[in-house]
């Protein structure tokens, strides 16, 4: 296994302009692990409780996607509820009722220890550092986080910057973790906290790439129908992961075609609620899309 994902599996329930859905694959895990798959091989570590259907986790076992790390405990699994509106901006949180996921304690199996690639979701730091204390020499960890982390464990998220190659955010969670409001002088702040390489996740704007005094921006692929984007940003957060992961990427060009295909197939599971979209992709699919996503920046 190349590549392992420690985060959230959910049923979330969501309502856009386009219809209502409940209990519904979600979670960070779910959307990073089905796009990485397209790339290289993931193995997941997250917890559910005993309503989570039986018919989701073989889903990712038809995706060859190790499922050792996953366990099923007493309760009920975290739950999401939440609403858009009509420019499926940020939705409103109806609820969240975190369940099993409230006493998650990440224990990585030992046929994990050796991973190559690590991704750290949007957990508590705390639990992001035990993560990195239990794999042994991995190649390249990235993580994510959010603003409830920034405002209330900065210090130990902070902690967990300093052991991080990539650190992939949105704007306002750069700006509120520097705390500086021009997103080039946050990101250059962020850079100086440990990570090599901080992506900044834009939503329909893009997404963009600061490596040291390089600056990459990659844009959203423009959609003629967005149904649902929840899970858009751990899409591409699992495309990019996983193209690295899957060709060992080193280099500053492997890394821009990673947020290339990050954005690439995050612009697929916005097209329908949950993981769909995602669930039949094809490669081919995806190889086309990226050739019709470079000619949007080409210059004839």
């Amino acid at each position: 296994m190349k590549l392992l994902v420690v985060g959230s599996m959910a049923l979330d329930t969501i309502e856009t302009p386009f219809g209502k859905e409940d209990n519904i694959l979600g979670g960070s895990a779910s959307y990073f692990s089905l796009a990485a798959s397209m790339f290289a091989e993931v193995g997941i570590v997250a917890v559910v409780g005993k309503d989570f259907p039986e018919g989701h986790l073989d889903l990712f076992r038809e995706k060859n996607i190790d499922l050792q790390g996953v366990t099923r405990e007493e309760g009920e699994t975290f739950k999401w509820e939440g609403k858009y509106g009509y420019d499926l901006g940020d939705p409103d949180t109806l609820g969240t009722y975190l369940n099993v996921f409230e006493n998650f304690n990440p224990v990585i199996p030992e046929s994990y220890s050796n991973v190559d690639y690590v991704f750290l979701a949007n957990i508590d730091p705390e639990l992001q550092l035990s993560v990195l204390n239990q794999v042994k020499d991995p190649k390249l960890v990235a993580c994510d986080t959010m603003n409830f982390w920034i405002d209330n464990k900065v210090e130990e998220l902070k902690k967990v910057l300093k052991h991080v190659d990539i650190l992939l955010i949105n704007d306002s969670e750069t700006r509120a973790l520097a705390g500086e409001p021009r997103i080039t002088t946050a990101a250059r702040a962020v850079l100086e906290m440990g990570p090599k390489i901080l992506i900044v996740k834009r939503g329909e704007y893009g997404a963009l790439m600061f490596a040291g005094d390089d600056i990459f921006w990659a844009p959203s692929f423009p959609l003629e129908e967005v149904i649902d984007p929840t899970g858009a940003g751990d899409t591409f957060a699992g495309g990019f992961m996983g193209y690295i992961a899957g060709n060992d990427i080193t280099d500053p060009a492997g890394f821009k075609t990673a947020v290339v295909n990050g954005s690439v197939v995050a612009s697929f599971t916005v097209e329908n609620f949950s993981v769909r979209r995602l669930s039949g992709l094809t490669k081919e699919e995806i190889s086309k899309r990226f050739a019709e996503f470079l000619k949007l920046s080409k210059v004839d």
